[in-house]
């Protein structure tokens, strides 16, 4: 059999066809692989070969009856622990959810499992989807594939590092302010982030719902278009040197960015993990003589310390007197964010920016230092704020041998020409400038 960690979707589907290797076949090999080597990076946090085998035992089923196989038939799939998967636990990367059990499928999973997808297991992330190096997962921090000593990027950083490892062909993770895009870069690999309202949120354990997205990481752009159900044949040309006009736009209340979304996101992530109080979700640490006793004990041993900073900086923006003065205000400055880019499509059809001001750097690097931390999304939380759609693919590497990613930026609901532009750059050998 072909090496695993080499395969793209299409390679996949020949092999089957071709029978030269069996659906339970590729399976069993990316399950003992992903199993073995998830030692040196701790991309996955627990495994489900019960149900990738069952998922692949469907796959033969077709082929041998000769019927019509789904886009993603047989093909390996890690998905992110913070997407609902029923009878296989859920824990966001945090000691609160760390036995929860699902009883039911995220959207986004019974699509992929629709059109033959192999469910592997569950990847490691940021404790709720909280962080920009998945230095915050309650279990372990991951270590990017590249480079063991950097991190992976954050939060989505266990599906960047599993299709980088080739520990997976393809990988769902979740975006809210650069989640999918930036660990992407920093691995080396494609990250797609969606149109918001493209891809249903149902089963996605919510950290700021106005801005969380699904989304897949991938080798190749072809593979992350296939999961996005946007296939791609051909590209146009890009770039000045291939036929393209390059013209610069002004993105004028870019500078407001960070602020903005930091009050945004954490107030929807106040209001969001409210719910994980002893009572209603999670366990109790013990028994309290008080119910607000209950509460902070709760709270307070389960949550980490990101969180718990996220919590309160949201609770304090919500709180009465300020209400006006920072969530209100920041809401108005995300109406003139989305604004700047509806304007700015109105003279170009795509905007090229870095996907990161710097590349992977080292675990521990930025821990104590969560403000230089958050600065990590600037190039992306524009493109959440306003709702758009993106793309991270790798146009190089430092002299370190880092990678390096830019992004592709596209106005709502225009995935197709997006991923076109990106195919088109892969295609013209851009990966490697």
């Amino acid at each position: 059999m072909e090496d695993v960690r080499t395969l793209t979707i299409d390679r996949v589907h020949q092999g089957l066809r071709a029978r030269q290797f069996s659906a339970g076949e590729l399976a069993r090999e990316a399950l003992r692989i992903a199993e073995k080597e998830n030692g040196k990076f701790s991309s996955y946090l627990h495994f489900c070969p019960e149900r990738a085998l069952e998922a692949a035992s469907r796959v033969d089923a077709q082929i041998a009856k000769s019927e019509k196989l789904g886009e993603l038939a047989g093909v390996p799939v890690a998905v992110k622990d913070v997407i609902s998967t029923r009878s296989v636990r859920t824990t966001c990367g945090s000691r609160l959810l760390e036995n929860y059990i699902p009883p039911y499928d995220a959207t986004a999973v019974i699509r992929l499992e629709s059109e033959g997808a192999v469910i592997l297991g569950k990847t490691n992330c940021d404790e709720f989807a909280m962080g920009s190096s998945t230095e915050n997962s309650a279990f372990c921090p991951v270590r990017n594939p590249v480079a063991p000593d950097r991190v992976p990027g954050g939060s989505s950083g266990g599906s960047a590092a599993a299709v980088a490892a080739g520990q997976a062909v393809v990988a769902l993770g979740s975006d809210t302010g650069g989640s999918i895009r930036q660990p992407a870069s920093f691995c080396g690999v494609v990250g797609v982030l969606p149109t918001y309202g493209r891809v249903s949120r149902y089963g996605l354990v919510a950290f700021a719902s106005s801005l969380d997205h699904i989304g897949p990481l991938a080798r190749t752009v072809k593979d992350a278009a296939t999961v996005v159900g946007d296939r791609i044949r051909r590209g146009p040309d890009v770039f000045r040197r291939l036929g393209c006009e390059i013209r610069e736009v002004s993105l004028p209340h870019t500078d407001y960015a960070i602020a903005c979304y930091y009050i945004i996101a954490t107030a929807e992530a106040s209001s969001n993990l409210a719910r994980y109080d002893g009572v209603r979700y999670t366990f109790r640490t013990r028994r309290d003589p008080t119910l607000l006793d209950m509460y902070r004990n709760t709270r307070g041993e389960g949550f980490g310390a990101e969180v718990k900073r996220r919590i309160i900086l949201g609770t304090y923006v919500l709180s009465a007197g300020y209400y006006d003065a920072y969530y209100l205000k920041a809401q108005k400055v995300r109406a003139l964010v989305a604004r700047d880019f509806t304007e700015a499509f109105r003279s170009v059809d795509a905007i090229l920016t870095p996907v990161s001001p710097f590349p992977a750097f080292k675990l521990g690097e930025k821990m104590s230092d969560p403000l230089e931390m958050y600065l990590s999304d600037i190039y992306t939380i524009t493109g959440s704020l306003a709702g758009i759609c993106g793309i991270s693919v790798p146009c190089g590497r430092t002299s370190a041998g880092l990678p390096i990613g830019m992004q592709i930026l596209a106005k709502h609901f225009d995935e197709h020409r997006m991923l076109r532009l990106a195919h088109a750059f892969e295609t013209a050998g851009g990966f490697e400038v």
